[in-house]
């Protein structure tokens, strides 16, 4: 993959969606995202996106064998991923608040002899790709490509669409955002299966040194913050 391919950006609207994909398939996702043309003025649901086995391998830094069965799998689970995003009026052609469910993608075609996917973005997820002006979030695939959390990745999109260095999330925002309603009932469960990992992880992997901390309203927790800021480079010699 080339260098200047390697940004992603979203609308905020997709930021703070609704949806869940597993690592393989957002690495598809994210990887075909850094293929969209911006410069154009309008983008297509007929363009046709290709990322291969060996490129996710190279980039995420996994087993090629790995890389190809996980694409295999993305493949097969794709085509019936949804995001939800919750409408705003905006006093033109939205009246009233809507919840919208869309498709991620229309088609998705593996070529196993030569371990590619090709996929085409459904045109009603392509607004929040292309064509962005205002309330986006941009990013490096690299600061993502070695997460092997799901939740990590999108904890850290919602961090650099915050790019202060502090963010208040609500609990229950955060749960409707990475789909956990029903999951991680407890606080307890939810810091140690989802949270501590995903910390742990960008703090690993990505440019970020995060930290948080849990606010309570009376005795339940409903606030998680959020403190960032980049990593310190060493010095050159």
């Amino acid at each position: 993959m080339e260098q200047d391919r390697q940004l992603v950006v979203k609308s905020n609207h997709i930021i703070e969606a609704s949806y869940r994909m597993s690592v393989a398939e957002q690495r598809v996702i994210l990887s075909a995202i850094t293929q969209v043309r911006r410069d154009q003025p309008k983008v297509t649901d007929a363009v046709l996106y290709s990322v291969t086995a060996a490129e996710l391998a190279e980039l995420c830094g996994t087993d090629p064998k790995t890389a190809y069965r996980d694409l295999q799998n993305a493949a097969e689970r794709l085509q019936t991923r949804r995001v939800t995003l919750i409408l705003e009026p905006d006093g033109v052609t939205i009246r009233t608040k809507r919840r919208s469910t869309i498709c991620w993608v229309q088609r998705v075609d593996y070529i196993d002899q030569e371990g590619r996917i090709e996929l085409r973005f459904g045109k009603d997820i392509l607004p929040y790709l292309t064509g962005l002006q205002r309330e986006f979030t941009r990013y490096a695939l690299s600061d993502v490509a070695k997460m092997t959390s799901a939740h990590a990745i999108r904890l850290y999109e919602l961090l650099v669409q915050w790019p202060e260095g502090h963010r208040v999330v609500e609990l229950d925002d955060l749960r409707r955002w990475l789909q956990l309603e029903d999951r991680y009932p407890s606080i307890k469960d939810l810091k140690r299966r989802v949270l501590d990992p995903a910390v742990q992880q960008i703090n690993e992997h990505s440019l970020l040194m995060l930290t948080w901390s849990q606010r309570k309203t009376g005795r339940k927790v409903t606030h998680l913050v959020f403190d960032y800021a980049p990593k310190k480079q060493p010095a050159k010699a």
